[in-house]
């Protein structure tokens, strides 16, 4: 958690915006829909920042920590268990990793998942590529 600390008036400002499920003066809640549209855009190229930003967020108020180490978490989340990893599960988890053993459409949901990843990747690799290319000439 971030060290942080929201004022009133940017608890209630943060409380507003319609991807928060929840704030408090300690920390905030996304809705998983917000965390699948970071997804998306993230895969795009779209970097944390300006997500955050086209999503109504003021990066002053949430601070570029919290949005960097949410990006971080969401990505590792979506590449190990695909968009069922986005979800908050705080309520309906026992705090024990899950044992069981996955069926075939999981498995190739989390496949799909980490290969579009992966393609996301490339792409982004490719143009930073390119672009040295041309700082170098």
């Amino acid at each position: 958690m971030s060290k942080k600390v929201f004022t009133e008036r940017e608890v209630k400002l943060l409380s507003n915006n319609p991807n928060v499920k929840s704030v408090s003066n300690k920390g905030i809640t996304y809705t998983d829909d917000f965390k699948r549209i970071f997804i998306v855009e993230n895969e795009k190229g779209k970097l944390p920042r300006l997500i955050f930003e086209e999503n109504g967020f003021d990066i002053e108020i949430l601070g570029m920590k919290r949005v960097e180490s949410s990006a971080k978490r969401w990505r590792a989340a979506y590449r190990e268990n695909g968009v069922v990893g986005l979800g908050d599960t705080r309520k309906e988890n026992s705090g024990r990793p899950r044992n069981k053993e996955l069926s075939l459409d999981e498995k190739y949901a989390r496949l799909e998942a980490e290969n579009n990843l992966l393609k996301a990747e490339n792409e982004l690799l490719k143009k930073l590529d390119f672009a040295e290319r041309r700082m170098k000439k």
